[in-house]
């Protein structure tokens, strides 16, 4: 769709680092055919997996192709403001739509506000001022309580005419049927002509065989033409291959296959059908020869050779007729080619299955004017009941409208903290956090693929009710760390319903959540690492005494033999010699770190510290801000069928909204005296850090008092300078 310059004046406003245009008047939702696409944050969405009511949604996907696009949504607001007195309401989303809000102006408008007032009135509200979708979705009784509802369908139950059905169902057997508003298949106007014109075409066609130049056998003519058919390749192979043994006598062998090929059949094992020789002549290859229809036949054949002579050769000559010329053969198929002819040229083939009596009585029958007048009656109330399908539509576009603009055309709900978006499906609730941003997904392993894109972190959950009910989440963790994540992880999920569901990790896709988690991460790493040394050393160990402890059980059960000498210990020098290198280097190491330290201030001391810190962090911090600020939502929503156009990010504040942690409300107090507590281990902790305190207060107060127990080096005095000599005066 090519978007002209627009002569309106928009509004927008940033959000996410976005520029959204804003929806605030009637003004902007008719200008919306105008406003460059490339504005837009969203180009369609999926009919299915939204936090919307799926009908609303189908009735603005004009094309049923499960998807809505810009096309479709402009064309829904449209049809709606044409009904509307003022089109603004449309951006209130009120579940109720006014009658006073109806614009009675129009022809259309005055239809729908009295069919609005009647459906009131059916259902003992006349004197109420606003419909609600609960209202009109009661109209599908309407539907269903009159077969006849002006869609142009006719059921079978439309009538009480037991003709009449009949002919419906063999017109639905034969052409098949169509749904109608509630469901219930049925017929159309065409279908009935279109199923009339094949009866009459059926029954002209199988009337014309019943002429002696196309019968020519009466009722065994069919019969006898499918026999005909059956073997026409094989009989033409066999006399053309007799006219070439006329030809050349040298040929006949080779004409009757070699005797290596019979070879290879008989050394299997041969069925009754003999399908190894299917490919073989009809009989025997000979100069001039007559075709043999019941003996010295090609076994494979010789079912359809007894069904040719049955049907076929005997009706036309004789029964005693055994063998079969090639001039009689000519003559057999030209006696038979006016009726395959006639075959070929079939008519109404769609209701052959009826028969041609049933054909013939459905054409004198009186069903066929049964139904017309249905089909007129049912036109009739197409005004009414279409009026009921527009009340239905415009209370749900009142009500359904602005949340769908407001996550089509701009994110103004996600970025609100106020509503939640159409996608959000709910909030889980795991690891002392609550994740707003989860969106239902029908494949993991498909979704992750475009989903890890976003840069954002996903945990994909299992969701469980006790009735069965199953769905699958992707949830984004925005906030916090990840030590604590892993696949089995349970947690509850709450639906927008209010609903509570027993979720489980089964898969994540990992990327930094805070720049605090960054920070930490490499001092965590290096702790895993010691952790799982020291696992690996003790399990070692652990597995040597075991070894030990079997080998000296097995020593005690044997007896003692002669005890051997003591083998001599020897020294390994070089061993000796690697030792005291190590150890050299590390207090050389650790002099040079002393020194350092020793000539600095004490204030220098937390500076190095931190710079430390630094150097490690840093980088790991760096990469994880780069990511952080690339996070996004459009693919999570691509990889669901969303065409996002605009880059919806998830920026360090909004990711903190949509992740939160668990803090202590206000006013709270708390105990810290905890009666489980590990009160050695807490005073070892207390202990070395009273030490760490301790060794720096004495190194701090040993600067200040000039005593550092690792003394400077002295300075080296420099010779003193003498001045050379002067030289006597000569």
């Amino acid at each position: 769709m090519l978007n002209s310059p627009s002569s309106h004046s928009w509004n927008f406003f940033r959000s996410g680092g976005l520029d959204q245009v804003a929806l605030t008047t009637a003004e902007d939702l008719l200008a919306l055919d105008r406003l460059d696409q490339k504005l837009w944050v969203a180009l369609s969405c999926p009919v299915k997996g939204l936090e919307l009511d799926e009908k609303t949604l189908a009735l603005i996907d004009a094309d049923g192709d499960g998807r809505i696009r810009v096309p479709e949504l402009i064309a829904a607001v449209n049809w709606a403001a044409a009904r509307l007195k003022n089109p603004a309401v449309l951006l209130q989303g009120a579940d109720s739509l006014p009658l006073e809000a109806i614009d009675d102006t129009t022809l259309d408008g005055k239809t729908i506000l009295a069919c609005a007032k009647q459906i009131l009135a059916s259902l003992g509200k006349a004197g109420a001022g606003s419909i609600f979708v609960s209202a009109t979705a009661d109209t599908s009784k309407l539907f269903a309580a009159s077969p006849l509802n002006g869609d142009g369908v006719i059921p079978p139950d439309a009538t009480t005419d037991v003709e009449a059905q009949a002919l419906i169902a063999d017109i639905i057997a034969c052409l098949g049927g169509v749904a109608d508003r509630t469901g219930a298949i049925g017929i159309t106007a065409e279908m009935t002509e279109t199923f009339f014109t094949a009866l009459a075409a059926y029954v002209a066609w199988l009337e014309k065989s019943a002429t002696k130049d196309i019968a020519v056998l009466g009722t065994g003519t069919d019969a006898a033409c499918s026999a005909i058919r059956a073997v026409r390749a094989k009989v033409d192979d066999y006399f053309a291959r007799c006219r070439l043994a006329a030809f050349d006598s040298r040929a006949i062998a080779a004409l009757n296959r070699q005797e290596t090929e019979y070879l290879a059949i008989a050394a299997k094992d041969l069925k009754i059908t003999a399908e190894e020789v299917a490919g073989f002549p009809l009989a025997r290859i000979e100069a001039h020869r007559a075709l043999p229809l019941l003996d010295s036949v090609n076994p494979a054949w010789a079912g359809a050779l007894a069904t040719l002579h049955t049907t076929a050769i005997t009706p036309v000559y004789g029964a005693a007729k055994n063998t079969l010329t090639e001039a009689e053969w000519t003559e057999l198929n030209a006696k038979f080619a006016a009726y395959e002819t006639w075959l070929g040229g079939k008519a109404g083939s769609v209701v052959e299955k009826l028969g041609l009596d049933r054909a013939k009585a459905l054409l004198a029958g009186k069903g066929r004017a049964v139904l017309t007048g249905l089909l007129a009656q049912d036109k009739a109330l197409e005004p009414e009941f279409n009026a009921i399908s527009a009340v239905d539509r415009l209370v749900r576009y009142h009500r359904d409208l602005r949340p769908l603009l407001h996550n089509f055309i701009n994110f103004a709900d996600f970025y609100s903290g106020e509503r939640l978006a159409v996608f959000q499906a709910g909030t889980l609730y795991l690891d002392n956090r609550s994740c707003k941003l989860c969106i239902r997904v029908d494949d993991p392993a498909a979704h992750s693929v475009l989903a890890a894109t976003s840069k954002v972190y996903i945990t994909y959950v299992d969701c469980r009710r006790s009735g069965g009910e199953t769905m699958k989440l992707a949830a984004c963790f925005t906030q916090g760390d990840s030590d604590y994540l892993f696949v089995g992880r349970n947690g509850v999920f709450y639906d927008r319903a209010g609903r509570d569901w027993d979720a489980t990790i089964t898969k994540i896709v990992d990327n930094p959540i805070s720049l605090r988690q960054a920070f930490w991460s490499p001092y965590k790493k290096f702790v895993r690492m010691v952790e799982e040394q020291v696992a690996k050393r003790a399990a070692a160990a652990d597995a040597a005494a075991n070894v030990q402890l079997a080998a000296a059980a097995q020593a005690a059960g044997t007896p003692p033999g002669p005890a051997a000498p003591p083998a001599p210990k020897k020294i390994d020098i070089g061993t000796v010699a690697a030792l005291g290198v190590a150890v050299g280097a590390i207090g050389g190491a650790l002099a040079t770190v002393a020194t350092g330290l020793a000539r600095m201030e004490p204030w220098q001391l937390p500076v190095v510290v931190v710079v430390l810190m630094l150097v490690i962090s840093l980088p790991a911090v760096i990469i994880a801000a780069l990511k952080l600020r690339q996070r996004t939502i459009g693919p999570l929503l691509e990889a669901n069928g969303w065409a996002i156009n605009g880059r919806v990010r998830i920026n360090i504040p909004f990711g903190t909204a949509m992740t939160e942690v668990a803090v202590l409300p206000p006013g709270a107090r708390r105990s810290l005296v905890d009666p489980y507590a590990d009160k050695a281990a807490a005073n070892r902790r207390r202990l070395g850090l009273l030490l760490v305190i301790i060794v720096l207060a004495a190194l701090i107060t040993a600067k200040v008092l000039h005593t550092w127990p690792f003394p400077a080096p002295a300075p080296v005095e420099k010779p003193a300078v003498v001045a050379p000599a002067a030289e006597p005066k000569k």
